[in-house]
């Protein structure tokens, strides 16, 4: 019996004692009015009647308390007989206050005062996010807890309900179910009801039903609170910061402090609690005690180590064709070996998503998963509960963006992050693929920064494209904090790209110990300097963001540097020269765009004091002025552009705008505003996808050169160089004297572009009197696809290949193994060319071995209350907000 309904009881009381004394008061009058008494004697019988229908649907018939409205009732009615009998009528009166009185105490002693708190589960396989809350709502012997499993359907592929499906008779045998259908939510309006899914209609491969969406039980209840069905590694994606429920709900259990950051800042801080994960509580309490294996796993389990293979959603819908090579890949690692047992267990729901969303692969997964069943590769879990299976497992391998990481994270099991893209063993060079990141657009550049946040520097020496390691510059492997390296005014700074904040580094010739400041020792230690050059300071920037992706890129303008954002909410003007750090809001609105579920940027410009950040989907450019911030929005161009900017390609005088989509060109002269649209392309020019593989119309160029009266354009998706003639307009296909490879050298090779031009020389930020143009006969081309850097002469039509030079032994050495992966990961091995899944399976490992405490550390950061308490901790604070 919930609160609110003892109080609903009382309030039925005080309605009846109202209308005694109104009629004490009536019938005290030298004439009374008949029919008006007999009306109310009438009403006070339906209100009686109400709350007889009340209790005995919460508790049956018998109830003493039904009883005494019963004699009420009969009171009531010898009342409306007696209305004209003065004596019997004043004995009568005093009979109903005696009814009132019993009600009253009835009510009070009769009428349980317990808490009634429910539990809305949908999936079975997501009841561990509510059931340490529940355990602790079940031991307290003032609550009464219900169980109530509520019906789910998939959809169609446009949208509409499909299959119905209810869970309820698949929880463990200690939970006690109530049947959906026969708790009545607006009869016992529980004092607090609990969810985890806050999608209500915006989940496009399920749906709860609608009576439980959040809006409608937020009328039902005193306090509605949402739990997260999932629990995170460190990161969370962007879609989760503004789910519908969360405008509904009272309260939001949030894993821990850190993770405040990823919500709407527009919801109340107060409503979002950092109390933990049930999640964690019940896998640490399990892992502690494991179950027996399922008879038919034994056979498979003896004698092997277990690895959980988790496919989850996220990598299939990032890239649905590299995912399921990727379940083949791992499928033939696994095939044949007598001392691993591969456990696969699917996302519950990733069978539904691809009939839902993906329908053309699900014939190709359906295949893939009857092979693996068929030739007995391992264990295909599809039990509703994956606390027990991980206590079962030793390792994990799949996605970094699951869940699932967490759970084994917080218990020590080590994990091995697959990579989709990787499908096929390393062969001999392919650990240059990763560490061969590329140079900025200046021949100026003399740095790299490797995956892994590890810093290299060439040109000592003489040797420009020889590289040797300098620094790590974040204690984090991965997590890509840093992009771009900046020599300004003697000085060299790093940027972020993930990471929030600037490093400046100590000159090379600084002598490690003379005269460094407390903070530049913390920083070398930090950095595992090896005595060549290390982090003299960072500066952080001002609110933070926790997402990854902070900003795109860099410009440089005077003393100035300019980070560009993606996720950031704000361009931010660096001062090197003093130090200060301005703000720049409102650049988001225009230059970033989500589309086809990829986030789009477009192009970047600098042209004499102002910045441009052009629109990838539409003619609008934001025009910045460097010095005072001020900014307005540009159309440039057709008014029907729905093509967008990838990139603004400038020769000093005027840019050449990129198609984001099509393949239309524009000429832009920011002076004059003059424009000029090209849109015959070669024959044959096409694009493809170069993640996902589909033919598209997306990104065609990637850069320019500019030489006399010509414009040489690279291909980015597209498949062909073009030249166009700026004086008769004339395009044509422009074929390198280098052979330009179609592919990727191998797996190994990540590219987002098959490659950029790069500028023949560095071209400082002038003056607003002075004009620059940009015309040479010569240029470098970054090839992406082998990592392979050319020297071409357009005039000559020759090219010269340039040797990029690491050493691998050195390489090698700051491979980091199992380390502290990013802040959204924070304990795991990557795959790479340096540890492969069959390394991996075979026990070795490059780098640091695994390290059960330091991981558990690890995520105990990320986890609040990682001791097991979390579900007590949200009941007791929800409890007391009654």
């Amino acid at each position: 019996m919930s609160r609110f309904v003892k109080k609903q009881l009382f309030s039925m009381v005080d309605l009846l004692d109202k209308a005694n004394k109104t009629l004490e008061k009536n019938l005290l009058k030298k004439k009374i009015d008949q029919e008006e008494l007999t009306k109310l004697l009438s009403d006070c019988q339906e209100s009686a009647l109400s709350m007889g229908n009340l209790l005995e649907e919460l508790y049956g018939e018998g109830h003493e308390i039904v009883g005494e409205l019963e004699a009420y009732c009969e009171t009531l009615y010898q009342m409306a007989l007696s209305l004209l009998n003065p004596l019997a009528r004043r004995e009568l009166l005093s009979q109903l206050n005696r009814h009132i009185k019993r009600l009253r105490k009835g009510v009070g002693e009769k009428v349980s005062n317990k808490l009634e708190v429910v539990f809305l589960p949908y999936k079975v396989s997501m009841w561990d996010s509510l059931e340490s809350i529940w355990q602790a709502a079940d031991a307290d012997e003032n609550c009464d807890a219900y169980v109530i499993p509520i019906p789910y359907y998939d959809r169609n592929p446009d949208g509409s309900f499909k299959e119905m499906h209810y869970e309820g008779d698949q929880y463990p045998d200690y939970v006690p179910v109530t049947d959906y259908g026969s708790y009545r939510f607006e009869t016992r309006m529980p004092d607090i009801i609990f969810i985890h899914n806050p999608y209500d209609n915006y989940n496009y491969v399920t749906s709860v039903h609608p009576y439980f969406y959040s809006q409608n039980l937020k009328g039902l209840s005193d306090l509605l609170v949402y739990v997260p069905y999932f629990s995170t590694a460190g990161g969370m994606s962007e879609g989760q910061g503004k789910c519908i429920s969360y405008y509904y709900v009272d309260y939001i259990m949030v894993q821990a402090e850190k993770f405040r950051g990823f919500y709407d800042p527009s919801l109340p801080q107060e409503k979002l609690q950092p109390l933990g994960s049930p999640k964690f509580d019940r896998v640490v309490r399990i892992c502690q005690n494991p179950p027996e294996a399922p008879g038919e796993w034994k056979e498979q389990m003896v004698g092997k180590k277990v690895y959980f293979y988790n496919t989850s959603l996220g990598g299939m819908l990032g890239n649905t064709q590299a995912f399921l090579k990727k379940m083949e890949y791992v499928f033939k690692c696994f095939e044949g070996r007598e001392d691993a047992c591969l456990l696969w267990r699917p996302h519950p729901l990733l069978e539904s998503t691809f009939e839902s969303v993906r329908a053309r692969y699900k014939p190709v997964f359906d295949e893939l998963k009857a092979y693996f069943i068929r030739n007995k590769l391992g264990i295909y879990d599809d039990t509703p509960e994956i606390t027990n299976t991980i206590a079962l497992c030793d390792a994990y391998i799949g996605d970094a963006g699951t869940s699932v990481t967490s759970l084994f994270g917080i218990v020590g099991k080590p994990m091995f992050i697959l990579n989709n893209d990787i499908h096929s063993q390393p062969g001999k060079d392919d650990w240059r693929g990763q560490v061969v990141n590329g140079f900025s657009l200046t021949e100026k550049d003399a740095w790299m920064i490797t995956q892994g946040n590890r810093l290299y520097h060439a040109g000592r020496g003489g040797d420009r494209y020889s590289f040797t390691f300098c620094c790590d510059l974040s204690h984090y492997a991965y997590g890509g904090y840093y992009a771009w390296v900046v020599e300004l005014n003697g000085k060299t700074y790093v940027c972020p790209s993930s990471g929030q904040d600037i490093l400046v580094l100590d000159p090379f010739d600084k002598e490690p110990g003379s005269g460094q400041t407390g903070a530049e020792e913390e920083c070398k230690k930090e950095c595992k300097n090896e005595g060549k050059r290390f982090i003299s300071r960072r500066i952080p920037l001002e609110n933070p963001i926790e997402q990854s992706g902070a900003f795109r890129t860099v410009a440089v303008f005077g003393n100035y540097l300019f980070l560009i954002p993606n996720q950031y909410p704000a361009i931010v003007r660096y001062d090197t020269a003093t130090g200060e750090i301005q703000y720049w809001e409102g650049s988001q609105e225009v230059a970033c765009s989500t589309k086809r579920e990829e986030r789009q940027l477009g192009g970047i410009g600098v042209w004499k004091e102002y910045l441009f950040l052009a629109s990838p989907v539409d003619n609008r450019i934001l025009k910045v002025h460097m010095e005072t911030g001020e900014s307005e929005v540009l159309t440039v161009g057709s008014e029907d552009n729905t093509w967008g900017c990838c990139g603004m390609a400038g020769d000093g005088q005027e840019f050449w705008l990129l198609p984001y989509e099509g393949k239309v060109i524009t000429r832009w002269n920011p002076k004059t505003g003059e424009t000029r649209e090209y849109r015959d392309m070669p024959e044959g020019l096409a694009c493809t996808h170069p993640s996902r593989g589909y033919a598209c119309e997306g990104m065609p160029f990637g850069s320019a050169a500019f030489y006399g009266d010509s414009v040489v354009f690279s291909p980015n998706w597209g498949n062909m160089f073009v030249r166009l003639d700026k004086i008769s307009g004339k395009i044509e296909e422009w074929k390198p004297p280098f052979e330009m490879p179609r592919e990727p050298k191998s797996d190994y090779y990540p590219y987002w572009g098959k490659g950029y031009f790069i500028y023949p020389h560095y071209i400082p930020p002038l003056p607003p009197t002075e004009e620059i143009y940009i015309d040479s006969q010569v240029y470098q081309f970054f090839s992406s696809l082998d990592k392979t850097l050319y020297q071409v002469d357009f005039v000559e039509n020759t090219y010269e290949e340039i040797p990029i030079e690491f050493d691998l032994e050195e390489v090698r050495r700051h491979e980091p193994g199992f380390r502290e992966d990013s802040q959204w990961l924070m304990y795991a091995c990557q795959e790479n060319a340096f540890n492969s899944l069959t390394d991996f399976l075979d026990g070795r490992i490059t780098g640091d071995p695994f390290d059960k405490e330091r991981q558990i550390q690890a995520f105990s950061e990320i986890a609040a209350n990682p001791d097991g308490s979390s579900g007590e901790k949200i009941y007791q604070f929800v409890k007391g907000k009654l």
